[in-house]
Order: C-alpha cells, then sequence, then structure tokens
C-alpha cells in the first residue's frame, strides 16, 4: 500500500511519502513514489501517487511529454500545454489529468477483463513563476480539486492513521520545519500501525517562492532524526497518556466525575426479557 501527504502552509509546501509496495505479506517491494520537476527560477512541481503502481507509473511516464491542446475562438490550434511551459499550477494540473485519462483510454479495459479496478490518486503541488503555491488532489477520471485555507492539506493511500496528528496541529500560519516534523509524526503513526506502509521515506520541503529547493532527502531505518523523532513521539504519547486521570466509578470526589447525567440523552437501557422491546 501507500502513504502520502502534501501539506500547504503560508510558508511553504511539504511533501512526505513512503515507498512500500506489496502483493501480500510475502512479496513486498521497494518503488519510490515520489518525483520533483524543477526548472530553477522558473517552476517546482512535486507528485505523489498512490493505487495501481502500473498505472502510476504510466502516469509519470507519460506526464513529462504529455501536451493539452485547446482551440481558440478563430478555430486554430493553441500552443501545446505541457508542465514545462503551463502558465499556472492550475493548467499542469490540467495536464496531469490529461495524461491520467491517457493511461485509463489504453489500459483501462484490459484491467477491467483482468478483474482489476483503475485505481490511481496524485497529489500534486508547486509553484509556477508569477502565481503563488497550489496544490491539488487529483483522482482516477483526472478531475481534481485544490487545497484551501480550511483545508491545508491532502492525503492518499493509508490516510486514516496519521490524519489526528495533521488536524491537531496544521494551520497556514504553521512553519515549515514544524509542518515537516508534523508529516513525520503521521506517517511514523501510520507505519505502527500498518504493515503495508514503511520506510524508506521521500521528504520535500520547499519554501514559498524560492521556485527552487535543495531540501530533498531519503530517510532509512538509520537516520538520526527519524529515531529521535519515533522515540520520543512514543514516550511522550505515554507520558501525556499517563497525566490523564483515570475515570472514577463510585462516589469519590473528584473534580472531573464521568458518572453524570448526559444533557440530552438518558442512558442505555438493559434488555432483561424477550418481550421487553427494543423502542
Amino acid at each position: 500500500m501507500t502513504y502520502c501527504v502534501g501539506i500547504k502552509l503560508n510558508a511553504g509546501l511539504v511533501f512526505l511519502s513512503d515507498s512500500r509496495t506489496n502483493a501480500g505479506v510475502d512479496h513486498i517491494s521497494t518503488f519510490r513514489k515520489m518525483i520533483v520537476y524543477e526548472q530553477p527560477g522558473d517552476r517546482v512541481m512535486v507528485l505523489l501517487s498512490s493505487g495501481n503502481l502500473s498505472i502510476s507509473q504510466s502516469v509519470r511516464e507519460i506526464l513529462q511529454i504529455e501536451e493539452l491542446r485547446e482551440t481558440r475562438e478563430d478555430g486554430t490550434q493553441g500552443e501545446p500545454i505541457t508542465i514545462w511551459n503551463a502558465k499556472s499550477m492550475f493548467d499542469a494540473a490540467r495536464v496531469l489529468g490529461s495524461a491520467v485519462r491517457h493511461v485509463y483510454d489504453r489500459d483501462a479495459e484490459a484491467l477491467k477483463h483482468a478483474g482489476l479496478d483503475f485505481n490511481v490518486s496524485f497529489i500534486f503541488g508547486g509553484q509556477v513563476k508569477g502565481e503563488g503555491m497550489r496544490l491539488f488532489l487529483v483522482y482516477a477520471a483526472g478531475n481534481f480539486i485544490e487545497a484551501t485555507t480550511e483545508t491545508p492539506y491532502f492525503q492518499v493511500g493509508e490516510s486514516k492513521y496519521g490524519k489526528p496528528v495533521l488536524d491537531r496541529v496544521l494551520t497556514p500560519e504553521t512553519p515549515l520545519d514544524e509542518a515537516a516534523k508534523c508529516a513525520l509524526v503521521s506517517m511514523d503513526s501510520t507505519m505502527k500501525s500498518n504493515l503495508s506502509v514503511g520506510l524508506p521515506l521521500d521528504l520535500v520541503v520547499y519554501e514559498a517562492n524560492k521556485l527552487e529547493t535543495d531540501r530533498v532527502i531519503c530517510i532509512d531505518a538509520d537516520n538520526p532524526y527519524y529515531r529521535m523523532m519515533h522515540n520520543s513521539w512514543g514516550q511522550k504519547l505515554r507520558e501525556v497518556f499517563d497525566s490523564i486521570e483515570d475515570p472514577v466509578w463510585d462516589d469519590s470526589a473528584t473534580e472531573h466525575p464521568l458518572r453524570m447525567p448526559a444533557t440530552r440523552h438518558s442512558p442505555l437501557r438493559k434488555i432483561s426479557t424477550p418481550d421487553e422491546k427494543l423502542i
């Protein structure tokens, strides 16, 4: 399986992906799920993929040469739009959507006959010179949605385990380094609960308006920061848990009683005979 997360902040963008793919517990492989497209001073784009590996690899290959052709009002053909000449990240996302549909038209029917769904999704973000940073979630149909102030991050793959810490920590004002730490904690929580997500990790941090990045790193089990974060998170989480008062069920004095009447609801009713009705 997969876990990938992309985060859009006022200060920049953070991308993190694992590299595990598997077709069963005895067939585990490592494939990178992130790719960076960069023309320093002009554009930086980062693509993260989830789903069927053959589909995502085909889309990544086609994306580098995919052309989106549009007809002008006078009926003539405009200049083909590619990820290399797109004037906006929105247009670049449209090119990605076209690449996804290109692969669908080629492979979807054969996959269907083999009993497989056309299962793929992407996180695509970056910045093109002349506009602000943007972040998109692209679906298997080639359509997409864009991150907003209210929803500053996207996840693909095994998202449920790492979501709580993102929801509690991230705001548009979160500093880049803090967001990178949050993404790593999110990934660590996912790997703790799901064996189909695993090391090594790819991490990219992009500072707003730089139009290039040197914060690109591969993290394996020997990475000292990751080991420290992994151990500290588990330890601190246990310390916080232990610091919370246990529920009190008798009449002992406490500032936080558990057995109190609910404001709008009555306690659960017990059924003691076959003749009693549930409602």
